[in-house]
């Protein structure tokens, strides 16, 4: 490492195209690791011909990897017909996807789904959704004198960076700087069931109530924590409390979904959710493979009817090309049984780190393949460089842990291979 943190084995084509980038890219990511150039299956070339394995996938977005050909063949075929339409117009892509997600959700006769392009627009659609259900709360009538309700996110939780979606995320650094946000959202402890009750309590119609909750939105694994389970027993006193004070629970399974954790959505598992229904899902990333998709799912027709036309819209949601990667990739998943994938290569993945016997690794944590290496020192961007550069990508989330996310067609070599390369992390890395 340079003592600006750029990494030493940037090759000549890479560090030429990073020069560009500096000059034309506003400085919110900060400098790209890589220049990427093709892939293929796991593996990704960069433009100075280096292979890496990926095991971040995007962030949990290349559900099949690089060039899957179903995906390719798809994508190619609708681009031939129609990439875009407007939503004057409908597409039977559009339609035929909406289906297969109420259906994957296990969601109730009613339920309509809503298409944005990323997870941010997913839960800034659910905001706004919960935001006109609570207007129709008893202590929430504008006419009446009534409060505004509130909703309720979680500490350290992450649901986005556009205005809506900020408002609902945790980390300070990120939020404070763009306050004031939206108001009335309130941040609790996950697993804290006291504070969350706390939270509802606060209702009330005196100097010092509130006004009603209208909904907790909660991630059931906190990503960007560093894959931190919430907890089952916390998501089914949520839920109880949501329903004893006619609130909606909110499941952001922005990067849960699709297969992630080795069902369709995380909250199908009970070790996870407590065997809880939301009243709505967000989800993105995995869904169309790579294609920017995102949206939420509202669970039956009282609560989807709240949506209106022109309540909410979006000029390239739900259109055809995204719609057929995302078809594309769902029948992959199905057809290849990637779900039963992802269980037992996570399964692998975090018993084979544990086995390496490396000092640096403390633990591990996860479900399927949203998984995380716990370190015994916070020197988790310098244990990434180094697996970088040794052919492995993987994401420093926190300052003592490292997420791990491969596509969901990693095979069993694919994990042999990824845990043999962090086998070799050195244990006296210099903290960050």
């Amino acid at each position: 490492m340079t003592t600006d943190g750029q990494l030493e084995q940037l090759g000549t084509k890479d560090k030429a195209w990073l020069g560009k980038y500096s000059q034309v890219h506003m400085n919110v990511f900060g400098t790209p690791l890589r220049v990427m150039d093709h892939g293929k299956g796991t593996r990704i070339w960069d433009i100075d011909g280096n292979e890496y394995l990926d095991f971040l996938a995007g962030i949990a977005v290349n559900s099949l990897g690089y060039a899957h050909p179903a995906w390719v063949k798809a994508v190619s075929e609708q681009a031939a017909k129609v990439a875009h339409t407007s939503n004057y117009f409908a597409t039977e892509p559009q339609i035929e996807l909406a289906a297969k997600l109420v259906k994957l959700a296990g969601a109730p006769e009613g339920s309509h789904v809503y298409f944005g392009n990323s997870g941010a627009e997913g839960n800034e659609a659910a905001i706004k959704l919960a935001k006109l259900y609570g207007r129709t709360l008893p202590g929430a009538l504008p006419e009446q004198g009534g409060k505004p309700a509130r909703i309720i996110s979680m500490v350290h939780g992450f649901h986005g960076r556009t205005l809506g979606a900020l408002s609902a995320t945790w980390k300070p650094v990120i939020r404070e700087p763009f306050e004031p946000l939206v108001p009335a959202v309130e941040f609790v402890e996950p697993g804290d069931v006291e504070a969350l009750k706390a939270a509802f309590d606060a209702t009330g119609t005196t100097a010092d109530g509130k006004g009603p909750v209208a909904a907790v939105i909660m991630e059931l694994i906190q990503g960007e924590a560093g894959v931190m389970p919430v907890g089952a027993e916390y998501v089914r006193q949520a839920r109880q409390l949501c329903d004893e004070h006619h609130a909606l629970l909110i499941i952001d399974e922005v990067q849960t979904g699709i297969g992630r954790t080795g069902s369709w959505f995380a909250f199908q598992q009970k070790e996870l959710s407590g065997g809880v229904t939301p009243d709505i899902i967000t989800f993105a990333k995995g869904v169309a493979g790579g294609f920017p998709m995102g949206g939420m799912i509202a669970f039956g027709q009282r609560l989807s009817d709240l949506f209106t036309p022109g309540s909410h819209g979006s000029t390239f949601a739900g259109n055809p090309l995204g719609a057929a990667a995302a078809l594309a990739t769902l029948g992959v998943i199905e057809h290849d049984d990637l779900l039963a994938n992802a269980q037992a290569r996570g399964k692998q993945l975090r018993e084979g780190i544990m086995a390496t016997g490396n000092p640096l690794f403390k633990s591990t944590r996860g479900a399927g393949l949203l998984d995380a290496v716990e370190l015994a020192h916070p020197c988790a961007h310098a244990a990434m460089n180094w697996m970088l550069e040794h052919g492995l990508i993987v994401n420093a989330v926190a300052p003592n842990a490292l997420r791990i996310a491969p596509p969901l067609i990693v095979s069993a070599q694919d994990v042999d291979e990824a845990v043999s390369i962090m086998a070799g992390v050195p244990a006296d890395l210099a903290d960050d």
